[in-house]
C-alpha cells in the first residue's frame, strides 16, 4: 500500500478530548488547518478545548460507553463534514488501581465499558463513514499496559489488551482496502489520567493516599500530551500500524519480547536506578 495522505488540514474525530493526548490531538491538527470533530463526557474541558482552537470544531458531550448516542454522533459528524473524514481517534479512557483479591467489580465494569467498549463502540459508528469514501484511518489508544500485564492494574491491562486484539482483528479485515486500523501504545504520559482514577485503598498496603499515588506516577511520566500527539500524528502519517508512544513504551515492547514471562523483575530493577529524566526525553 502506499504511504497515506498527511492528516493536515483534513477532518478528524477525536474521543477523550476535553484534556491530555486528546486535547494535545486537536490542538495540534486543528493548527495545521483541520477541522475537528471532538466529544468527552467533562463538558467544561470539552468547552475549554474547543475554545483554544484557531479553526472550525464540532463539539458533543458523549459518554463512549453509551453504543447509541456513539451512531448518534457519527451521523452527526456525517453531516458536518466539510470533506471526507481523515482520522476517527477512539482516545477516551479511565484507570483503576486495585489488587484483584480487593476488586470492586462496578469498578472494573466501569474501566471495560470505557476503555474497551467505548473504543469498540466508536469503531463500529465511524467504520462505515470510512469504508463508504474508502480511505482513512481508526486510530485506537491502548497503552504500554496492553503489551505487559503489570500489578495492580488488571482491569486496565484486561481493557488494553482486549483493545490492541480488537484492533489487530479489524486490521485483518481491512486488509486490501484503503481504511487502516492502528493501534497506539502510550508509555507514561503527563495527563490527569490518575488523579482521576477510581482507587479504594492503597494496593500496596502502604496506607499512600490517592493523591500520593497519583504524584508517584506522575513522577515516572516520561512524555508530555504534546509530544504524545506529535509521535501519534507521525506515526499515523508514515503508515504505520502500531505506535509506541514514548521511551518506556520501546522498553516495555522489548520486554515482552525478550522477557515475556520475567519481565517485571527486570522493569523493577531498573526503575531502582537514579532517572536520567533530560536525557530520555
Amino acid at each position: 500500500m502506499s504511504r497515506p495522505r498527511s492528516l493536515g488540514g483534513r477532518p478528524v474525530v477525536i474521543t477523550g478530548a476535553a484534556s491530555g493526548i486528546g486535547r494535545a490531538l486537536a490542538t495540534r491538527l486543528s493548527r495545521l488547518g483541520s477541522p475537528v470533530a471532538l466529544a468527552d463526557v467533562d463538558a467544561k474541558g470539552l468547552k475549554a478545548t474547543a475554545a483554544a482552537l484557531p479553526g472550525p470544531a464540532l463539539t458533543r458531550v458523549l459518554d463512549v460507553r453509551d453504543a447509541e448516542d456513539q451512531l448518534r454522533f457519527a451521523a452527526e459528524v456525517r453531516e458536518w463534514l466539510p470533506a471526507p473524514l481523515a482520522a476517527v481517534f477512539n482516545n477516551a479512557g479511565v484507570a483503576v488501581t486495585s489488587t484483584v483479591l480487593d476488586a470492586v467489580p462496578e469498578d472494573d465494569d466501569w474501566l471495560h465499558d470505557i476503555n474497551f467498549r467505548g473504543v469498540v463502540h466508536g469503531t463500529r459508528a465511524f467504520l462505515p463513514i470510512l469504508v463508504e469514501q474508502g480511505e482513512g484511518a481508526i486510530v485506537n489508544t491502548s497503552s504500554v499496559f496492553g503489551l505487559l500485564g503489570m500489578p495492580y492494574q488488571s482491569a486496565y491491562c484486561a481493557a488494553k489488551f482486549a483493545v490492541r486484539g480488537f484492533t489487530e482483528s479489524l486490521r485483518q479485515e481491512l486488509r486490501g482496502t484503503r481504511v487502516r486500523a492502528i493501534t497506539v501504545h502510550p508509555g507514561g504520559i503527563t495527563t490527569n489520567i490518575a488523579r482521576n482514577a477510581r482507587v479504594r485503598r492503597d494496593p500496596e498496603g502502604l496506607g499512600r493516599s490517592k493523591e500520593q499515588l497519583a504524584a508517584q506516577f506522575e513522577a515516572m511520566t516520561m512524555t508530555s500530551p504534546d509530544r504524545a500527539a506529535a509521535i501519534i500524528h507521525a506515526g499515523v502519517d508514515r503508515g504505520k500500524a502500531r505506535i509506541l508512544v514514548g521511551p518506556d513504551a520501546y522498553l516495555f515492547d522489548a520486554l515482552a519480547r525478550i522477557a515475556p514471562t520475567h519481565y517485571h523483575a527486570v522493569l523493577t530493577r531498573l526503575m531502582r536506578r537514579p532517572r536520567r529524566t533530560e536525557a530520555l526525553r
